[in-house]
């Protein structure tokens, strides 16, 4: 694993972030017209943010419904003693698992899976369910997906609520 350079981005780092989410293709000169910089100055940026870890890849992005993935699932895994899914199984043995977040609280693991069908869908979680115990929840809409990253602008307060001291 290679080691990071800490890097504090500043508002110029910001933008060329910005314009790069937005669209990973961009040349660097048509970064340089859009954040007014010279392109030598947005290249040595954009290779200090890759040195330290921020971008971490440049991706095509691709839409599941017309590449034949029109489901989208999210099945929270609470994994039986000695067969956790990350420990015992690897990205190959369930493709259509696109994230996997390890959780705290009642479930340990929180899945991101596409399916084809229903059919897919019903097969892929019984294969899961023979992990441990499962609760999945089906995507009707998605109103952000994908958002993103962008600075933090400042801390947010905390209500205190006077009933729990």
């Amino acid at each position: 694993m290679a080691a990071f350079r800490s890097l504090e981005p500043d508002e110029v780092d910001w933008r060329l972030l910005a314009e790069l989410q937005a669209d990973g293709r961009l040349s660097y000169n048509e970064l340089s017209r859009r954040v007014h910089l010279s392109s030598p100055a947005v290249a040595e940026r954009v290779r200090r943010l890759e040195e330290a870890g921020i971008i971490t890849g440049y991706t095509a992005t691709v839409d599941p419904v017309r590449a034949g993935q029109p489901l989208l699932a999210f099945i929270q895994l609470r994994c039986s003693l000695g067969s956790c899914l990350l420990n015992t199984t690897s990205a190959e043995d369930y493709p259509e698992v696109v994230e996997i977040h390890k959780l705290s609280g009642e479930h340990c693991t929180m899945l991101k899976a596409r399916a084809a069908s229903l059919a897919h869908l019903e097969g892929l979680i019984e294969r899961i369910g023979t992990r441990g115990e499962i609760r999945t929840h089906i995507v009707l809409s998605t109103q952000y997906d994908g958002r993103a990253v962008q600075p933090v602008l400042g801390e947010r307060t905390v209500t205190r609520s006077p009933g729990w001291g």
